[in-house]
This record gives structure tokens, C-alpha cells and sequence, in this order.
């Protein structure tokens, strides 16, 4: 488990990450978003031990970042956006030199970098030089070197970048293999991919955690919406399991939710009270949030924070 509490980094009088907490189960696969300068990078950068933090703590399974470093880092793999090869290297050089660095030997290193390489489906550019590689094989050698040595702990930014529809698919599926045992930040501005294998989100904004909530929270709905010649609120108001009714425009309500509320049943509840109520009702269906909306919203609108909405423990 990954807990990050607390971390705070400026530069100088601007302060790229504010105060940021969270924590991470075993398992989950994590989306981080933002918009660049957020203190996405930032963030995983000192998660990583990269860059030192001003303020707050890193541990994985109870290994602190300050106290022991370079245990913590033995199990992590990272992915940065642009990763720092070595472009005359070929790439089963450039992988036999990351496992070097992992403190991978003997059966050990050799079963590692076939497993990497079998995981990611490189075996062709093997022999290759970096440099003659396209975008999305050098992606992925950048992913077989950050899951050697199985981390406990894979932070992958923009993982699917460069990669053709069949790659992607290939490359979602690996990011669920390798979350079987192990934690998963995934750091991307595609929506698509956070929607098709992340549990949760984290969205951040100017340096603050603004959001931290799981997908299905999300995906669940949060609104009615009733066309009806109804103009009376206080009709919707009185129906058990409605927070608030708000007219959008003439003859259309929207409807807010209680969070456990079953939406079937208030939507029978709904119907039945105009009906009793001699009231006509056009169209009575729900509304959902979008993650690409919400993701607006909270950057253009100016949302208020709800990080306490759907932490783990």
C-alpha cells in the first residue's frame, strides 16, 4: 500500500504541489489528472525519490522514503513521459543496463528480461539501436524496463503515448496483469484510458487535490431530469429520496439524488406523484456524470474540492 501524506513542493514563491494526500491500495490502478502544471510530474517525481519534497512522506508497505530510500525505490518502476535512453544502445543492451541498475543477477536478471520482453512484445527490435525505433516501441522498451524486478509500486506517465489501437489494447491489458500485485499510477490526459482501467481518480489543480473518487462513484447517477408541465417544486421536493429540485427551462426539472439512493425507485416515486397530482409527464430519465465533463468543470468552473468524497484505506 502507497500512502503519500502531506507532500508540499515549491519553487521558489510558487508552490507546484499544496498539501497533497492520499492512499493506495494493493491492486488499484490509479488515475492521475490534471492540467500541465498541475504537480502531476511533480508528484510523482517525489513519490519516486527523484525530487525531494518540501513537506510530508512517502511510504510503500510501511518502507518510508526518507528513512530508507533506496529499499523503497528497489521496488518501483517508472515511466517518466520522456524517458532518458540511450539512443546507440540496442535494445537488448539498453534493457541488460536497466536490470544492472535494478540490482537484477544471474537466473534472476535473465528471467526478468524475459518476462519484460515477452510482456510488452519487443523480441523483433531486440537487436535494433533505440534511435531506428518508432514512437511506440520506444514506449514500449520504456515499459519493459520500468516492470523488471515486478515492482510493488509502477508509476507510468502517459503509458499508451505513440501506440497504435491494437498496442493500446495490449498495453491496457498488461497495466491489469501487473496490478494483480502490485499498486498502479497512471499518469495520462486521454480520459478513454483512465475510463477503461482505472478504479479511481485523482484530479489535481494548481498544486491541490482537488478530487479523489472511485469510477463507479462517479459513474453512478446523480440527477434526474423530469419534462413535465409540473411548476411547482414543492411537488418534487416532498418525494422521499430527493435532495433539491431545480428548473432548468420551461417544463424541464433537474432532480438531485441522495448518494445511496436507489434511482429506479425514485423515478417510480416521480411518476407516480404527477400522475396522482393530475400533472403530464413527457420524459423522465437520468443523468450521469461524465469524467471529461467533471474534468471541466473543476478546471474551467472553478469546483469545489471534494477530496473527502471517496478516499481508500
Amino acid at each position: 500500500m502507497l500512502n503519500v501524506s502531506h507532500l508540499t513542493r515549491s519553487y521558489g514563491s510558487f508552490k507546484a504541489v499544496d498539501d497533497v494526500s492520499f492512499t493506495i491500495k494493493q491492486g488499484e490502478i490509479i488515475g492521475l489528472l490534471g492540467h500541465n502544471g498541475a504537480g502531476k510530474t511533480t508528484i510523482m517525481k517525489m513519490i519516486s525519490g527523484y525530487l525531494e519534497s518540501d513537506t510530508g512522506c512517502v511510504s510503500l508497505n510501511g518502507i518510508t522514503l526518507k528513512d530508507n530510500p533506496k529499499q523503497l525505490q528497489r521496488q518501483l518502476g517508472y515511466l517518466p513521459e520522456s524517458l532518458p535512453v540511450y539512443p546507440d544502445m540496442t535494445v537488448a543492451e539498453y534493457l541488460d543496463y536497466a536490470a544492472t541498475l535494478k540490482g537484477l543477477t544471474g537466473n534472476e536478471k535473465r528471467s526478468e528480461l524475459k518476462r519484460a520482453i515477452a510482456a510488452t512484445d519487443i523480441r523483433a527490435k531486440l537487436l535494433a539501436p533505440i534511435h531506428t525505433l518508432s514512437r511506440g516501441y520506444k514506449q514500449r522498451v520504456g515499459v519493459a524496463q520500468a516492470i523488471l524486478g515486478k515492482p510493488k509500486l509502477l508509476i507510468l506517465d502517459e503509458p499508451t503515448n505513440g501506440l497504435d489501437p491494437e498496442q493500446t489494447q495490449h498495453m491496457r491489458k498488461l497495466i491489469k496483469d501487473i496490478a494483480k500485485h502490485a499498486t498502479v499510477i497512471l499518469s495520462t490526459h486521454i480520459m478513454q484510458e483512465v475510463n477503461a482501467i482505472c478504479d479511481r481518480v485523482l484530479i489535481l489543480k494548481s498544486g491541490q487535490l482537488v478530487l479523489d473518487e472511485k469510477l463507479t462513484a462517479l459513474n453512478n447517477a446523480q440527477h434526474l431530469l423530469v419534462e413535465t408541465n409540473c411548476e411547482n417544486e414543492t411537488v418534487f421536493n416532498a418525494i422521499e429520496g430527493i435532495r433539491g429540485a431545480t428548473k432548468r427551462a420551461e417544463h424541464y426539472w433537474q432532480l438531485d439524488l441522495e448518494d445511496t439512493t436507489e434511482i429506479k425507485t425514485v423515478a417510480c416515486r416521480v411518476s407516480k406523484t404527477l400522475i396522482e397530482n393530475s400533472f403530464a409527464l413527457y420524459a423522465l430519465h437520468s443523468e450521469k456524470r461524465d469524467l471529461e465533463t467533471l474534468f471541466n468543470d473543476i478546471n474551467n468552473n472553478g469546483l469545489s474540492s471534494t477530496k473527502g468524497g471517496a478516499h481508500a484505506a
